[in-house]
């Protein structure tokens, strides 16, 4: 990717960027212009929290080109809190303890190199949340 286009897009790469619909106020990720709802413009940009769960997701063992050295890796599907589903990798979580349902949030990671010119391109994944020590204590000896 030459360096004028990755400056262009950095805001989408590194926040979750779409647009809400003013007609029926769907939010929509990513942006496209008209809401798959209502059919109604849609160029209202929105920035969602970042905050979702884990609605689906799958081990890729056979990565496409540029993605061999991160494999095995987790690709899920994530419904933002906002409603929309994003499909992104999942880090910072071994495979076996992901589970549907679980909440997560994005971070911005290395997503790969950009062959040989070296750039080192960047985007959102998703990492389970982390709940404060203090919060899960109190949370357990209410139940």
């Amino acid at each position: 990717m030459e360096i004028a286009r990755h400056w262009r897009l950095q805001r989408h790469r590194y926040a979750l960027v779409g647009e809400v619909c003013n007609h029926c106020g769907e939010k929509i990720f990513p942006a496209r212009d008209v809401c798959p709802q209502c059919n109604a413009p849609a160029k209202t940009p929105f920035t969602f929290s970042g905050k979702g769960e884990v609605y689906s997701y799958s081990t890729v063992h056979n990565p496409p080109e540029g993605f061999e050295q991160f494999a095995p890796y987790v690709v899920a599907l994530v419904r933002l809190a906002e409603g929309p589903l994003v499909a992104a990798q999942l880090t910072d979580v071994e495979g076996e303890k992901i589970e549907i349902g679980m909440p997560v949030e994005m971070v911005t990671r290395r997503v790969r190199d950009d062959g040989d010119k070296g750039t080192i391109v960047y985007g959102y994944k998703f990492r389970p949340v982390i709940v404060p020590r203090a919060s899960a204590d109190a949370k357990s000896a209410s139940v």
